[in-house]
């Protein structure tokens, strides 16, 4: 009996500590309740990394547009731009656009 009762003391004692309540309720708040929480921390890391992930792509989209500016810039690279992907064609001159089979799309199949 005696040994029972010292373990509940002991045990009553220290989860009845002020203290441990206090740092508990801390701890639950900083983690969940708080507008700095770990969990909005968490969030805003996830959308910051899918942000810098797009500035990333931009900037190399950037990179690519500004190589192609400054092959316009020539005339005759813009030429071969217009005749690439516009299919523009000088006056007295043809233009054949030839499709092979595997782009085409048969019905048959």
């Amino acid at each position: 009996m005696k040994l029972k009762q010292f373990f509940t003391k002991r045990y009553f004692k220290f989860i009845s500590n002020k203290y441990l309540f206090i740092a508990l309720f801390f701890a639950i708040w900083m983690l969940f309740l708080d507008t700095n929480s770990w969990l909005i921390h968490r969030t805003l890391n996830k959308e910051l990394k899918v942000l810098e992930e797009n500035k990333q792509y931009y900037q190399t989209e950037i990179s690519k547009d500004e190589a192609l500016i400054t092959i316009l810039k020539d005339s005759t690279g813009l030429e071969k731009y217009a005749r690439e992907k516009y299919f523009m064609k000088k006056e007295n001159e043809d233009i054949y656009i030839i499709e092979y089979k595997k782009d085409s799309v048969d019905e048959n199949e």
